[in-house]
């Protein structure tokens, strides 16, 4: 298999390993275990090593991980990558039962920013976090647990189109009533079937979470205290099209750049002699909320990974005519006026420079402040 199907082979079993921010840093912590890295807490003091690899989490949502070079000194820099975990999606709201018309649904709220109109007729399932109450040696204690259901129980049906007269354009799209998926009917309702069981919790009548808050299969079991959860496809991500040059698949936003920072940092510390000429840090900083600090440390270089939008060939107006981003068209260096990026000529000069010896090809991308006016809107 040539190199890039590899990658594009494995970054798909990343994405289908990732349907939250939890599940992106529980990936990550499995493969930066998997080389060598050594878990460190933020709350504990480290006792780090010239030529060692650590990471640290936030929240189970952030990661950074950090390879020390052996000749690194203090104040010696930090060569950085950042990218984030999250990804635009529909999340339960902190009271989500609701019923109306004979059915159950659930009410979710808009996280980040996504197309909504597209997350109709999906086959929708849940995935997240579970706040969970555990007995150890005669005390109670609470831990984490990630909850993933393969099956799809929900969906978010469109509305028949006898009875929308606004079916080819979306601007109707109210997201407080319109985007609320279908959990059961009414009438079906009753006893939850073992197949959605939470693997580890034992199942009791009794219900810490008020069951006037959520319905009842979010709260099967007595354990089960709170919990993050939001929607995601049941189907996995997919290498596809004629000649299996795409890849079919949510979250690539910012998924992508959280696997090949992993990917770079791995890579350039997998050999035993990789820091003995290192006189930084090499470090990948994963954050949930696009969570960047906005701070320079003078020795230090930042790339921020994100991903960007492609020229579509049935919406070309949406670019400028020198700037539009190609596929195969190489990594893409973006440039705003008004510093929404924080590229500028240095950065910029440094970037083409390191592309350049290593042979990557390279595009200029430039967004003006009209494209962030439609973009605000909604429009593109």
């Amino acid at each position: 298999m040539a190199t890039a199907e590899l990658v594009s082979s494995k970054l798909v079993d990343f994405l289908n390993a990732s349907p939250t921010a939890f599940h992106v840093v529980d990936e990550v912590k499995r493969r930066l275990k998997k080389v060598g890295f050594e878990q460190v807490l933020e709350r504990e003091d480290w006792n780090l090593e010239l030529g060692k690899k650590y990471f640290f989490t936030r929240n189970h949502s952030t990661i950074v991980a950090f390879a020390i070079g052996k000749r690194y000194v203090a104040r010696n820099g930090f060569r950085i990558i950042g990218a984030y975990t999250d990804s635009p999606c529909l999340k339960l709201k902190p009271t989500s039962k609701v019923a109306k018309g004979g059915y159950l649904e659930v009410g979710v709220q808009t996280y980040g920013g996504g197309l909504w109109h597209t997350w109709f007729d999906r086959d929708l399932t849940v995935a997240g976090r579970l706040i969970v109450k555990e007995m150890k040696d005669g005390s109670v204690s609470y831990t984490d647990k990630l909850i993933r259901i393969q099956e799809p129980i929900m969906w978010i049906p469109t509305l028949a189109i006898h009875l929308d007269i606004y079916a080819l354009a979306k601007t109707w799209l109210n997201t407080q009533s319109h985007l609320v998926p279908i959990l059961a009917t009414s009438v079906k309702n009753g006893p939850i079937d073992a197949k959605f069981k939470i693997d580890g919790i034992k199942s009791h009548d009794k219900k810490i979470i008020d069951d006037r808050k959520h319905h009842s299969i979010f709260l099967q079991t007595e354990e089960i205290c709170d919990f993050e959860l939001q929607l995601c496809d049941t189907p996995q991500s997919i290498i596809g099209c004629a000649l299996k040059e795409f890849i079919f698949s949510g979250r690539l936003d910012n998924l992508c750049m959280s696997f090949c920072s992993l990917k770079a940092l791995i890579d350039s510390t997998s050999f035993e002699s990789s820091l003995d000429e290192e006189i930084g840090v090499r470090m990948v900083a994963l954050f949930d909320h696009e969570e960047l600090v906005d701070k320079a440390i003078q020795q230090s270089f930042l790339v921020s990974a994100d991903m960007a939008h492609a020229i579509h060939p049935n919406h070309m107006d949406k670019h400028e005519d020198n700037h539009q981003p190609k596929l195969h068209g190489g990594l893409g260096i973006k440039h705003n006026a008004n510093q929404r990026y924080a590229t500028n000529a240095i950065t910029s000069f440094i970037f083409r420079e390191i592309a350049e010896r290593h042979d990557l090809p390279i595009q200029v991308i430039y967004f003006s402040a009209k494209d962030y006016i439609s973009l605000s809107n909604g429009l593109c």
